[in-house]
């Protein structure tokens, strides 16, 4: 139920009467000196807040580390700066495809006011690793502090559930926009724009902002209504995909070839490990097949040692540098922890994607598609 600001304002003061007679009972102070001596019962940035339709920021919580800084917090900036807070984690495609845009406005907001902060929540526990994090971070050009957020702490204060989302706090301190997933680009940097006027407004400055809005050249279209295959997992935590093994169960399982491929469903083949958050082959030359609706296909895995997988999508090899990380030979080396571009394709589509990895060690985490 929204309160009034008149309601709101009276709960101010009644809150600063009671904060007075507390004050004066425990310091003995006569109530005519705190009048003339002006004692702050109420601060100033609370009262703002109070009167506020969004709900008060969140402080990060318990941070693992600092990238581009050497610390920050969200309270420094109140009535200083508009805040996006962006909850992301390095291995997933959705927060990949939304860096071009938060680049673009830091270069175009930053000395006007905005003030970017990452929250690097990590979904695989290789994501917590502090140079993995810091390599992602110089990869993808991000200039903007970014924090660890290992265990959780800022994520849960947000009360989040979601990769990527996105905050917007103005200069009042208060969560005033909340955008879950990619997309709304526009409508984002219109919010932003508002929010750095009302801030020019509310310090006096003349300086304008601008209403065009960002279009990167980098940034990827996506034809989401065209993508019709989910995230699929490999971990026993989550492998509810998993259409000729046993579902849920970790350890080893021998799995054969399927004698039909169903739409959205994984098939491996060989000796494979399953563990809560990777499945790894124990044996050459195992199989993965998936038949998925989508134009790309991406996938995270990694390697202790070094693996090369060969693809083929509709039982043809897949074409020499059809992918960023496809080489000459049309393969893909997996040894870092990080997401893989399998699959470049040319337009939107049913395909049938099968690897064979040589040589054990191979750990898949999930297949993602674009």
């Amino acid at each position: 139920m929204k309160m009034s600001k008149i309601t709101v304002k009276l709960s101010i003061v009644l809150i600063a009467v009671v904060s007075i007679i507390v004050y004066i009972v425990y310091t003995g102070t006569p109530a005519t000196d705190i009048l003339r001596q002006g004692v702050p019962i109420v601060s100033e940035d609370i009262a703002i807040a109070m009167e506020e339709t969004g709900k008060p920021a969140k402080e990060i919580v318990n941070p693992s580390g600092f990238i581009n800084t050497d610390r920050i917090t969200i309270s420094e900036f109140i009535r200083k700066k508009v805040i996006l807070v962006d909850f992301w984690t390095y291995s997933c495609i959705n927060c990949q495809r939304t860096f071009p845009y938060l680049n673009a406005w830091y270069e175009k907001y930053k000395d006007k006011g905005l003030l970017i902060v990452g929250i690097h929540t990590p979904e695989f526990r290789f994501e917590k690793k502090y140079e993995n994090v810091q390599a992602a971070v110089k990869k993808f050009g991000l200039k903007y502090p970014v924090v660890l957020d290992n265990d959780y702490d800022t994520w849960r204060a947000y009360g989040n559930r979601y990769w990527p989302r996105k905050y917007l706090i103005n200069i009042h301190g208060n969560i005033v926009y909340d955008h879950i997933g990619e997309g709304a680009y526009e409508e984002t940097e219109k919010k932003i724009q508002d929010l750095l006027d009302e801030r020019m407004k509310v310090l006096g400055e003349q300086k304008g902002v601008g209403r065009e809005v960002s279009r990167p050249r980098d940034a990827p279209a996506v034809n989401f209504a065209m993508v019709r295959s989910p995230e699929v997992y490999f971990g026993s935590d989550r492998n509810e995909y998993l259409g000729n093994g046993k579902q849920g169960i970790s350890g080893i399982q021998t799995l054969t070839t399927p004698s039909k491929v169903k739409l959205n469903t994984l098939y491996l083949v060989g000796e494979w490990n399953f563990q809560d958050e990777f499945a790894e082959n124990k044996s050459r030359n195992a199989k993965i097949i998936f038949r998925y609706q989508a134009k790309n296909v991406y996938m995270v895995a990694n390697s202790p040692g070094s693996v090369k997988l060969r693809i083929s999508m509709d039982g043809k090899p897949l074409k020499k540098d059809s992918g960023e990380d496809v080489s000459k030979e049309g393969t893909v080396t997996v040894k870092e922890d990080r997401l893989y571009k399998l699959i470049e394709g040319s337009e939107y589509g049913e395909h049938t994607i099968e690897i064979t990895v040589e040589s054990p060690g191979f750990r898949a985490y999930t297949f993602t598609f674009g």
